[in-house]
């Protein structure tokens, strides 16, 4: 082989440079789209931002795959508990309790957030952490409520819940027939916690009607 001089050495160094460069920046690009798809899969709770109701797909990001978080910075304190509060119940109807337990926590510090709590937010939270398992907790939101309203519709109906959880039968019959007893009274109060937990207490009611009240 004919070694080649200096002159040809020198003018084709440039381009084996410059090639050697592009393959490094392509396997570079490619190393991390393969890292960004990987990560997305594995990495990311399943259905976590979907089912949270945190992300915001239009048709055509839809289509591409692209999730796009919304601004949540201009939320109050009080609409992002409401919201939470929202997908956790919807994920507890849904049966998908893993996702229960994933943002039950959360939902419940943010309405720990909120303190001094009322009645309707202690009725959120307690029945956030009755379906996240959270008992005693959820029997504390129970009591404060009723020990600032004993008659309170929503206090009797989230004590009267975890006591059939917790199987005290004649805690349950007690909490029922309470109900019963303040339901008129109490409806004609037109809080608004009524208005917005109104198919709670329209189920509450038939149940109560149901055991008799006893």
């Amino acid at each position: 082989m004919v070694p080649l001089r200096k002159s040809q050495t020198s003018s084709s160094l440039p381009w084996v440079v410059a090639a050697i460069a592009l393959i490094a920046l392509l396997g570079f690009l490619a190393g991390n789209a393969f890292k960004s798809k990987r990560g997305s899969n594995l990495d990311t709770p399943q259905n976590a931002l979907p089912q949270a109701g945190l992300d915001d797909r239009s048709a055509g990001s839809e289509a591409q795959g692209i999730v796009r978080g919304p601004d949540i910075s201009q939320l109050s304190p009080q609409e992002r508990a409401d919201r939470l509060f929202n997908r956790v119940m919807v994920l507890n109807r849904e049966g998908k309790t893993d996702s229960v337990l994933f943002f039950a926590p959360m939902a419940i510090e943010s309405y720990r957030m909120l303190s001094p709590l009322n009645a309707d937010q202690r009725y959120d939270m307690g029945r956030i952490a009755e379906v996240a398992g959270a008992y005693p907790l959820a029997r504390a939101q129970a009591d404060s409520i009723l020990s600032e309203n004993p008659t309170h519709l929503l206090g009797l109906i989230l004590g009267a819940r975890i006591a059939d959880l917790d199987k005290r039968t004649t805690d349950s019959n007690q909490m029922k027939s309470r109900f019963l007893k303040a339901y008129p009274s109490e409806t004609g109060k037109k809080l608004p916690e009524y208005e917005r937990h109104e198919d709670d207490i329209k189920a509450a009611l038939a149940n109560a009607q149901k055991s008799g009240g006893v």
